[in-house]
């Protein structure tokens, strides 16, 4: 499942990338969530919830929800982190992101070939 390779790929970008670049990028993530990852990588194995193969349409969109979910929530704790004359604006376009994601989520589903989903992650000033 792409997903799968995809994220395992993810993971390994994020594991070689600078240690400044982790802290930085890893304040957005909370504690037990980071708990957890530590804890899988300092056991050197991967995750067994990476090989749970579920190819159905389904569980791939529950995947891309998930995803698009954890995004959001990712989104809404580095606005918060703004200064509060930038805040309502940062928050407004997270929503607009998550809603345009997720009303999108069913076509992208439909439209992967092999399973495969692809995210995109555009920069809005």
């Amino acid at each position: 499942m792409m997903i799968k390779i995809r994220s395992a790929l993810c993971f390994a970008a994020l594991l070689s990338s600078s240690t400044a670049f982790a802290q930085t990028s890893d304040a957005a993530v909370p504690p037990a969530a980071a708990a957890k990852q530590a804890s899988e990588v300092a056991s050197g194995s991967d995750p067994a919830r990476w090989y749970k193969d579920d190819n159905s349409r389904a569980a791939q969109l529950a995947a891309l929800k998930k995803e698009i979910g954890a995004a959001q929530a990712e989104a809404q704790r580095a606005c918060a982190k703004q200064p509060a004359n930038a805040r309502a604006a940062c928050l407004a376009d997270a929503k607009a992101t998550y809603e345009r994601d997720m009303a999108g989520a069913d076509a992208q589903v439909d439209a992967a070939p092999g399973g495969s989903v692809t995210t995109t992650v555009t920069k809005s000033h």
